[in-house]
């Protein structure tokens, strides 16, 4: 059967169109069967097999070989770390038993802070003298003082003071108003200055013999002693029908101490008089002034109560002191 050559514009036939149509669906079948086909290499007849002649040729060899080489033993389990270092763990101690916990102490009052230097009554009601450094307090029983203390009673053997933030007493006996004095290691040739040291001080009063009423007047009280004298509580009374006081002042001997006073206008003065300590030549303790207020009379200063204080806190003793007497003329 002959092709037959298509020019354009010829119309095919029935039977042409049918012979394309077959043509067409055997190449779709040709293209479908590459795809699905597996992969096959070609390769010269004989090639495949002289291959696999070789390679099983060299597999029995290996094998030959392997087998002529002696039998070794397996690797046995790991014991250590080859590339580490082994530390034996350093021993524990014994365990101790924990010591208990002492409880806590109670609290405690402050040192005391005050001393007795001296006693008094006044309007018939005790008194004490008590002093703080150098400061002389005069007190009754009730009183506050300074550092949370008050003075729970005043009796004949001592003052008893409260520390009030733990209700804790304490009782200050006037029979050690003042330390004992401490001992002194005596010089070889210190016999004469040991009796002088031993003589009482002595007081006297300086005044005016006779005031005129109404005209103010002084009167100084004077000291002498050869033991050093650091200061008193001193207690004074006075005729008050008579006289007024007027000032009370420390003398030339406490001039840069410390000096209290308190006026009872009832006829009594307390004083407080403390300096450095020296020894005292007829020197000036006191300067009291008074008014005199009547006409006609002998006016009348008296020493209550007085207690003399070493540099070193000993009692200096000191010879009775006779009173001052005025007369008062108009």
């Amino acid at each position: 059967m002959g092709l037959h050559v298509l020019r354009p514009g010829h119309k095919l036939g029935r039977v042409s169109k049918k012979i394309a149509l077959g043509l067409a669906a055997l190449a779709c079948i040709g293209v479908a069967a590459v795809v699905l086909l597996p992969e096959r290499t070609s390769a010269p007849n004989g090639t495949a097999a002289t291959a696999a002649a070789v390679k099983g040729a060299a597999a029995r060899s290996e094998e030959s070989r392997l087998a002529a080489l002696p039998s070794r033993e397996g690797l046995g389990k790991q014991r250590s770390d080859p590339f580490g270092v082994s530390i034996a763990p350093a021993p524990r101690a014994p365990a101790q038993a924990a010591a208990p916990k002492a409880p806590p102490a109670p609290p405690t009052a402050p040192p005391m802070p005050y001393r007795v230097a001296g006693q008094l009554v006044r309007d018939g009601v005790p008194q004490a003298v008590l002093a703080r450094d150098d400061r002389v307090i005069f007190v009754r029983e009730g009183e506050i003082l300074d550092g949370g203390y008050r003075v729970e009673s005043i009796r004949p053997d001592g003052v008893t003071l409260v520390y009030t933030a733990l209700d804790a007493r304490e009782t200050l006996p006037f029979s050690s108003v003042l330390p004992a004095p401490r001992a002194i290691a005596a010089a070889p040739a210190a016999n004469e200055q040991k009796a002088a040291a031993a003589q009482p001080a002595r007081l006297r009063w300086e005044g005016p013999k006779q005031v005129q009423a109404g005209s103010n007047f002084n009167v100084s009280l004077m000291i002498t002693s050869n033991q050093l004298v650091r200061g008193s509580p001193v207690q004074l009374s006075y005729d008050a029908k008579l006289l007024e006081p007027v000032a009370v002042r420390a003398g030339d001997f406490f001039a840069n101490g410390s000096f209290t006073y308190r006026v009872n206008p009832g006829g009594s003065i307390f004083v407080g008089a403390f300096g450095k300590g020296a020894v005292a030549a007829d020197a000036e303790f006191l300067v009291v002034t008074f008014k005199p207020i009547g006409s006609g009379g002998v006016a009348e200063l008296n020493i209550s109560s007085m207690v003399l204080q070493g540099a070193a806190g000993s009692a200096v003793v000191h010879e009775p002191v006779a009173a001052f007497r005025t007369s008062i003329t108009q």
